[in-house]
């Protein structure tokens, strides 16, 4: 390290204004970071239904396999990305990259509003999620050199706390955007709300990162895989995707799991009880009166914003690694709650639960990287956070893809159950398999369940319910996801016992 490098060090260290115990660029990285997460789950909370939803007329109408496709690429370019843009965030400079993401971002949501093909659509996604793999780094790269071991722990806790506030705004915000004005202006919404961020770039001066201002490209990407050569490191990498595997399952497939299956009217006869919730809220659909699935996962959100700071204080004195356990104790049974019920009001106390593990896990996990990342190296590894969130969610996408395409999605279940009712196939014999129900039947996917009313006489919540009773989508597609779940757990709680030998992981 020069002496110019060391000198800068101190500067942030000692030169900037503090504001409740944090740098003024502490702050303003925190707002940036409120604005991205704003204009990403305004799209994530509702990209599902946009991507596959049989009943959406608006839709692009793609397949659970599509969007297993196009969420795999999602997760490799954001999370896997990040592995080797926090080397370059922290030689090339964390608001340079920041320049870059937020550029990427912008243009990556007009691609998604504008093209409507799977390839158009999915190239937009990646362009996207590229600019999201060079944001991560090169944030929290910066907020860790504004940080202390002794407020590290509040300091992710505000930051989680921060992400969680654009995160409970945005669902609410695309709820009525993509009913009042329509799917193109969500994307178009969202890229504005990212451009808000080149603003905010000129709010506060860049953070010396410690590294070596001289190395090439190449000599990045070499020092970055041979950190990973660490075995200790790479075991919790992998404990962790299996955790995150877990996780994202809930968010990403719950959006069609919900729509399909959960009845929430009971939640949104509550609602409109309570006179100061707005009745846009609740909706009236061909099942009755219920809630939209983006308000309900909301409740994740909302709960993190009230609650994340007060778990994070009352955590510092708990070993990250042990509190990474509980977290994910506490998560994997919220999952299996919200899976395995049909009931709004159930589904909630899931979310709840899993929210409570997820505030003690989320912070946590960055905590951990930044506390044991070595002088110089805080982007590095906080890029390596986002390698349990690629490879989890990568899996994961996958996993979803089969489990709801054949187990799950309520247009192939009935799909399913005219296959096997013999009236309506009159003799016509189908080979069990879910690529030929189409043929077999001679109903499209997004007619379905229509044809499945006219045929059996039922409303839709009864046919609803007779698919649920008998095909068992909640048991069968969740059930997998909360036994990985456990997995990851066990193997937690192993590696947590064997770091207290390593001065250099245990913490």
């Amino acid at each position: 390290m020069t002496n110019s490098d060391l000198s800068e060090q101190i500067d942030d260290l000692a030169g900037r204004r503090q504001l409740f115990g944090f740098t003024i660029g502490y702050w303003m990285l925190n707002i940036i970071e409120m604005f991205e997460r704003m204009a990403y789950y305004s799209v994530r909370s509702v990209v599902a239904i946009y991507i596959m939803q049989a009943d959406d007329a608006a839709g692009l109408h793609f397949t659970a396999a599509d969007k297993a496709q196009i969420y795999g690429l999602w997760f490799a370019f954001q999370s896997l990305l990040p592995t080797f843009t926090g080397g370059f965030a922290d030689r090339y400079g964390y608001k340079k990259m920041l320049f870059v993401s937020i550029t990427l971002n912008v243009i990556g949501y007009i691609l998604m509003g504008t093209l409507h093909s799977l390839g158009g659509f999915t190239f937009g996604v990646i362009v996207l999620a590229s600019g999201t793999a060079f944001f991560k780094p090169a944030i929290q790269g910066s907020l860790a050199h504004n940080m202390t071991k002794g407020n590290s722990s509040l300091g992710w806790g505000i930051f989680y706390w921060v992400v969680n506030i654009g995160a409970a705004i945005a669902p609410m915000l695309a709820n009525v955007v993509r009913t009042e004005l329509g799917w193109q202006a969500l994307f178009f919404i969202a890229a504005g709300i990212m451009s808000l961020n080149y603003l905010m770039l000129f709010t506060f001066r860049d953070f010396a990162s410690g590294a070596d201002k001289s190395e090439g490209m190449l000599k990045v990407l070499i020092r970055t895989l041979k950190n990973l050569g660490d075995m200790r490191l790479v075991t919790w990498l992998l404990i962790m995707s299996c955790f995150w595997l877990m996780m994202y399952a809930l968010w990403d497939l719950q959006p069609n799991f919900l729509t399909d299956w959960n009845d929430s009217s009971d939640v949104a006869h509550f609602i409109d009880k309570v006179s100061f919730l707005p009745d846009g809220w609740t909706a009236e659909t061909e099942r009755g009166l219920q809630v939209p699935q983006e308000l309900l996962i909301n409740l994740n959100a909302l709960l993190i914003v009230l609650l994340v700071i007060p778990i994070s204080i009352l955590a510092r004195k708990i070993r990250t690694l042990e509190a990474m356990v509980i977290g994910m104790a506490m998560a994997t049974a919220g999952v299996l709650v919200a899976g395995l019920t049909n009931v709004g009001a159930i589904f909630l106390i899931g979310v709840a639960c899993f929210s409570f593990g997820e505030m003690l896990t989320g912070p946590k996990k960055s905590e951990y990287l930044a506390l044991i990342a070595p002088t110089g190296k805080k982007g590095l590894y906080l890029g390596y956070v986002n390698i349990p969130v690629g490879i989890g969610g990568l899996v994961g996408s996958h996993l979803q893809g089969y489990f709801y395409g054949n187990f799950g999605e309520k247009a192939v279940l009935a799909q399913k159950w005219l296959a096997e009712n013999a009236e309506f196939m009159k003799g016509a014999l189908w080979d069990g398999k879910t690529s030929t129900l189409d043929a077999a039947t001679g109903v499209a996917r997004t007619d379905a369940f229509l044809k499945m009313q006219e045929v059996s006489g039922l409303d839709a919540a009864a046919a609803t319910d007779l698919l649920w009773n008998t095909y068992s989508p909640g048991t069968n597609v969740w059930l997998p996801f909360a036994a990985i779940g456990l997995a990851a757990i066990i193997a937690l709680v192993v590696f947590a016992k064997m770091a207290r030998r390593w001065k250099d992981m245990d913490a």
